[in-house]
């Protein structure tokens, strides 16, 4: 399962604000030329995260972009449910009662997975993806911290296993 361009391009760009911002606004171009992608689709992607206030614009010289929210107040989640139309949101389904209907089970199946993704997401910040630019793995050590508030010495005992 990947993550789509969409969502890899905005979680790049917030973290391009992140560092590069520091309390003043950044350019479209700025980031544009960064992504190596064109203005537009930044302006475009940038149109959602404004919507879903994870950024204010700002107008006039000097403007463009900025974190509405300190880093570490925005997950991985946010920035890619503002984005992308076919992400892993926490909707609740309600799925009728079939029994043992395969596909009854298949729809149960898939809202528990789609469930699990988002609160993986979640649970990654803008800033643990900032932290860990130095060749850190932030998916490697948000999973074990998960593994290891869900399963003391679960983490321990796979890295002994390796």
């Amino acid at each position: 399962m990947r993550l789509s361009s969409k969502g890899q391009i905005a979680i790049s760009g917030m973290m391009f604000l992140a560092i590069n911002g520091k309390g003043r606004a950044i350019t479209a171009a700025q980031i544009a030329t960064d992504q190596g992608i064109s203005v537009s689709y930044i302006e475009q992607l940038f149109a959602n995260l404004r919507e879903s206030k994870l950024i204010e614009g700002v107008r006039g010289p000097g403007g463009g972009y900025r974190l509405a929210l300190d880093a570490e107040d925005i997950s991985v989640a946010d920035i890619v449910t503002s984005v992308d139309d076919r992400t892993y949101t926490m909707r609740e389904t309600v799925i009728p009662q079939y029994g043992d209907n395969v596909r009854y089970l298949s729809q149960m199946m898939w809202s528990s997975l789609s469930r699990s993704i988002y609160q993986f997401l979640h649970s990654i910040s803008l800033k643990d993806c900032i932290e860990r630019l130095d060749g850190g793995d932030v998916i490697g050590d948000v999973h074990a911290g998960i593994l290891q508030t869900a399963l003391p010495g679960a983490y321990t005992d796979l890295r002994e296993a390796s």
